[in-house]
């Protein structure tokens, strides 16, 4: 096919005729991956406290675009996309971003604290509440000394 001339259009009878729909799967792919990649990025940054004191703030949470836009996100909820995530408090406030109440609280100082407060505790303390409880050790055979304890307990008391 030649370049049409400046101020000239040239059609040739390859032109008219219809032409094969090509799907270009690289591209399609590398806009799935991007949209995927936007997508989880701003999913995580939810997980942000003070992210979400400033979304409030700047007047999205009032936005009903932002707020349908939130509710589309809460697919990342299902396990297939969860798996992803790698703040999990990111999904927890997605989900309370899904409440008019929590959203028109976020714009208070107080309520980034808490969540700011609340999470930096379970940062701190999730692998010692993770931990199985310690078992006590097992009583050798003839050793009466657990069921003495059994006995005082059951009794009111140390005897």
């Amino acid at each position: 096919m030649t370049q049409p001339q400046q101020g000239f259009a040239t059609t040739s009878e390859n032109d008219l005729l219809p032409q094969p729909i090509v799907i270009d799967t690289d591209s399609a792919r590398n806009r799935n991956r991007e949209l995927f990649e936007l997508e989880l990025e701003f999913v995580q940054a939810l997980g942000n406290p003070f992210y979400l004191y400033n979304l409030a703030v700047e007047g999205y949470m009032d936005d009903p675009a932002f707020v349908n836009y939130l509710k589309y996100l809460t697919y990342w909820q299902d396990k297939e996309y969860a798996r992803f995530i790698m703040y999990p408090h990111a999904l927890h406030h997605l989900d309370l971003l899904q409440n008019a109440r929590f959203r028109e609280a976020l714009k208070k100082p107080e309520t980034q604290s808490f969540l700011q407060h609340h999470q930096f505790e379970h940062w701190r303390t999730w692998r010692v509440r993770a931990r199985p409880p310690t078992l006590p050790p097992l009583a050798k055979a003839g050793d009466n000394s657990q069921g003495k304890d059994n006995e005082a307990l059951n009794a009111g008391g140390p005897q």
